[in-house]
């Protein structure tokens, strides 16, 4: 018996109807019971890709996506494999992030103290000599 490929875009709207805190680790569940449906197999046999778990808990535990594309293999030995279809990769990848621009670093405007400044600065000294003796 031949390896089996197939891509389907499986819908994980129904995680919405559990309350916020269940939905990723439900649509994980709804997305084994579909392949293990689709692709005549038990669930205990579908393995997820560590990519697609990533992607199912992108967006945390209270939203996950409403559907996920994925690339199914079913082997001799009846376990199916799930990856993230390669498009959704790429799509992300492909849109070019355009580089942050430093801030040039601007003269510093601080100048010396002026005389004004430097006499208050004189001042004060001598009231704090004149506070200690």
């Amino acid at each position: 018996m031949a390896v089996i490929e197939r891509i389907y875009t499986v819908p994980l709207t129904g995680a919405y109807r559990y309350r916020r805190r269940n939905r990723a680790v439900r649509s994980v569940a709804l997305l084994k019971e579909f392949l293990a449906r689709h692709m005549r197999s038990n669930v205990e046999n579908v393995r997820l890709d560590a990519g697609l778990n990533d992607y199912l808990w992108s967006h945390g535990m209270t939203k996950p996506p409403r559907r996920v594309k994925v690339k199914v293999k079913k082997g001799d030995d009846g376990a199916v494999d799930v990856y993230l279809l390669e498009d959704a990769k790429e799509a992300k990848e492909a849109k070019p992030k355009a580089p942050k621009k430093k801030a040039e670093k601007k003269p510093s405007t601080k100048e010396a103290p002026s005389a004004k400044q430097k006499e208050v600065k004189e001042v004060n000294a001598e009231k704090k000599e004149k506070g200690e003796e």
